[in-house]
């Protein structure tokens, strides 16, 4: 990979975030915010794909860092975190795999289309896992911040 496809990737990230935000009428001070919370959580799961880590693992990882990213985001802005996860999750739903599923099934190869069934509920399984670690994470940092007081 090139430093051009990578730009052109985080860009692609970056805009495609936006642009959900959009369509589901998230409001505008809240947009930037939520592309590059998509464009962190992005580069997660990239570097750990690219690292050898897998796609369940990246996709855990980017759920987790989109997660507690939104938190921090929904007290700076004082906005809903739901405003900045909903839309920086988008790069990481498995669109691929369930397409390819799907064109599996109904080509009646099942044996290919049930391998693609298989990644397509491990990778949605992380992504709900991440999210239910992130708030683990972000419920931990609170306690450690009640202490420090």
């Amino acid at each position: 990979m090139t430093v051009v496809q990578f730009l052109v990737e985080v860009a692609g990230t970056y805009v495609a975030t936006l642009a959900f935000g959009i369509l589901i009428n998230i409001p505008r001070r809240a947009l930037n915010v939520g592309g590059w919370i998509g464009v962190l959580g992005y580069l997660l799961y990239r570097f750990t794909v690219l690292g050898g880590g897998g796609y369940v693992v990246g996709n855990l990882l980017g759920a987790v860092a989109i997660g507690v990213a939104s938190l921090q985001a929904a007290k700076f802005k004082k906005m809903p975190m739901i405003l900045f996860n909903i839309p920086a999750i988008v790069p990481l739903v498995p669109g691929g795999q369930a397409y390819q599923m799907v064109k599996n099934f109904a080509l009646g190869q099942n044996d290919t289309a049930f391998n693609y069934l298989l990644q397509v509920v491990m990778i949605s399984g992380a992504i709900a896992f991440g999210f239910l670690l992130s708030e683990v994470v972000n419920r931990v940092q609170r306690r450690v911040w009640r202490h420090r007081r």
